[in-house]
């Protein structure tokens, strides 16, 4: 069967889908649809021009007068090459026009899916007969039956469709591909496991019947290059010799092309493997390891039968398969009909009778096909449409959802930026405060280091002053000294020359008393004056002590109260700050910059006025 007749067999399922109202017409808009539908799936350049000339408008319209047959064979078929598209795609396509009108299984869940449907729908239609509508014989039947249980490892009980026959006298005929779902899908054709084996069988009787996989499985090849050994999968095609990475087919290595000049051969075994064999093309030699002998037996097989039908010039085994039974077939039937030709001379007349009468049928079904199929592509149409409507109305719904998602996360990102705005405010605030305090603080320590530089001063001025005045008391401590001693000695002479005659009165009327030495009667009668600047020198340094010692405390505290201010402060910072002393009269409180400021400038301005730094008082002292 050539290409053509394989299209127009999906082809047919998709017209009569389209006829809905079983008139045998089909309307223009359905069928040029259909046609450009066709033209896309078949990868054939669109011809517009031709399109609207044939579906031309007139009375009688394009079905009835014209027909879409001729057109269909004219522009479509006979432009279709094989290789330039995907069968299988093609195919879908009419599957999806038709299942819908067509398929409605009674078994919502049956055995098969909807997937293992359409590949029983392709493998349907390469068995079927070339006769409209199309059916499958029951030889052609129970060969895929048996090609299925192959696949599942079973063996195939042709006790239920016989069954079936008897109770259904109208499928001895013939079996439509609807039919044939709906008791292949009830479980009155095959003993079924499970259904996971079953989609596992229906998928491997498709690969090899309907995309021509001869044989497929793991092998060892060798290298061409790095000579090494890599198990690889091969596909085995009328077409050549494929190989993948894995089973998925998803990375494929390369192709070994099958040409009638190539060689298929054993090789010994050697370098450590076994079951070798080899595929000599005309440019390199392809060396290949099985896993048995068995194995390499088949697959060598399986090459040489692809070698026989590339010289014979066929492109598919099943459908060589296919065409010798009907062969066989057909002589069994013309052996039955010589044995009859004796008692029927009538027989040849009757032959011509029905070949006109198919003739007719063939053309009404035609003129049936092309009206189904012109209204199936308008409602197939018309529920895109409905379709697309739909899911623009669903964007458009998903679309102000995030429009409103987006106004509200807007609405927070503003009053977060706001938020921010107020608290970068509130620390640039702060941040002014901070360095305003500081300025004050810088000042008070200035003020405070003055201070203490004055003091310094008047210290050394007070010290100066102290050691003078010290020099100046030993000066005249010691002038007095030798100022007294010659009148002592005087005093004395004239003592000594009158004591000889009021010796014994004096004696004997006053009383005895301790002589005091001329020294220490000098020291103890020192004149007050020059007693009381030694004495407010000692107190001045005393003061001058006791108030640099405060200011030195309080220098530290003002030193440390800085180091603090000067820390960077963070938004939200909550350390806790260690207790500070009050040095300042306010009970309990620390004295502000103004007050300490005041205190300070008070006690330089005294100290200037006075020449010496006054004591602090008491409550500062005991601090």
């Amino acid at each position: 069967m050539d290409l053509q007749s394989e299209l127009l067999k999906s082809i047919w399922y998709a017209f009569t889908s389209l006829d809905v109202e079983q008139s045998g017409k089909v309307s223009k808009s359905q069928l040029k649809v259909l046609s450009h539908n066709l033209y896309t799936a078949l990868n054939i350049p669109h011809d517009p021009v031709a399109l609207e000339e044939h579906f031309k408008d007139n009375n009688n319209g394009p079905v009835s007068n014209q027909g879409y047959m001729p057109y269909l064979n004219k522009y479509i078929l006979a432009k279709a090459t094989e290789g330039t598209f995907s069968k299988e795609i093609f195919d879908e396509l009419c599957w999806t026009l038709t299942s819908k009108k067509n398929f409605k299984p009674t078994i919502q869940h049956g055995l098969c899916s909807q997937k293992d449907c359409f590949k029983l729908f392709c493998l349907f239609n390469l068995l079927s007969e070339d006769r409209y509508p199309l059916v499958i014989i029951q030889p052609e039947l129970e060969y895929l039956l048996k090609k299925i249980s192959s696949a599942m490892s079973l063996d195939w009980d042709e006790t239920l469709l016989e069954e079936l026959l008897s109770q259904n006298v109208d499928l001895q005929d013939g079996m439509s591909v609807w039919e044939f779902l709906e008791h292949l899908s009830a479980g009155q054709l095959l003993r079924v496991e499970s259904k996971e084996a079953f989609s596992l069988a229906v998928e491997d009787v498709f690969m090899e019947m309907y995309h021509n996989i001869i044989k497929k499985g793991y092998l060892l090849k060798k290298g061409h290059v790095r000579r090494n050994w890599q198990e690889r999968w091969f596909v085995l095609k009328p077409s050549g010799l494929t190989y993948f990475v894995c089973e998925d087919l998803k990375e494929k290595k390369g192709e070994i092309p099958l040409e009638e000049s190539c060689v298929v051969e054993n090789l010994p075994d050697k370098e450590g493997r076994r079951c070798l064999f080899c595929v000599k093309t005309p440019n390199r030699t392809y060396e290949m390891s099985a896993t048995n002998l068995k194995h390499r037996v088949d697959w060598v097989q399986a090459m040489q039968t692809v070698l026989r039908l590339r010289a014979e010039g066929k492109t598919s085994l099943h459908q060589e398969l296919k065409l010798s039974r009907r062969k066989q077939r057909e002589t069994l039937q013309r052996s039955h009909s010589n044995q009859s030709d004796n008692s029927e001379p009538t027989a040849v007349e009757a032959s011509l009778h029905s070949a006109s009468e198919q003739q007719r049928e063939t053309e009404r079904l035609e003129q049936h096909i092309e009206s189904i199929i012109q209204r199936e592509v308008e409602a197939k149409h018309k529920e895109e449409e409905k379709q697309e409507r739909e899911k623009q109305q669903a964007m458009q719904i998903d679309l102000v959802r995030q429009l409103e998602e987006a106004k509200e996360a807007k609405e927070k990102m503003t009053a977060t930026l706001t938020e921010m705005e107020k608290e970068v405010q509130q620390q640039k605030k702060r941040i002014h405060e901070l360095e305003l305090t500081q300025l004050k603080l810088e000042e008070a320590l200035n003020a405070q280091i003055h201070a203490r530089l004055e003091e310094d001063r008047i210290r050394q001025d007070l010290e100066s002053q102290l050691a003078e005045e010290q020099a100046k008391l030993a000066e005249l401590l010691l002038r007095q000294s030798q100022q007294e001693t010659p009148a002592v000695r005087s005093q004395d002479d004239t003592s000594t020359k009158t004591r000889p005659i009021n010796q014994q009165p004096e004696e004997s009327s006053q009383p005895k008393t301790e002589e005091v030495p001329i020294h220490e009667s000098a020291s103890t009668a020192a004149p007050p004056s020059i007693q009381q600047p030694e004495e407010s020198g000692h107190h001045n340094t005393e003061r001058e002590l006791m108030s640099q010692s405060t200011s030195t405390q309080m220098l530290k505290h003002w030193t440390v109260q800085l180091n603090r201010l000067m820390k960077p402060i963070a938004p939200g910072d909550k350390s806790e700050h260690l207790p500070v002393k009050p040095t300042c009269p306010r009970q309990g409180q620390a004295l502000t910059s103004t007050e300490f400021i005041t205190k300070v400038q008070t006690g330089v301005g005294q100290e200037k006025g006075n020449g010496y730094s006054p004591s602090p008082p008491p409550q500062e002292e005991e601090e």
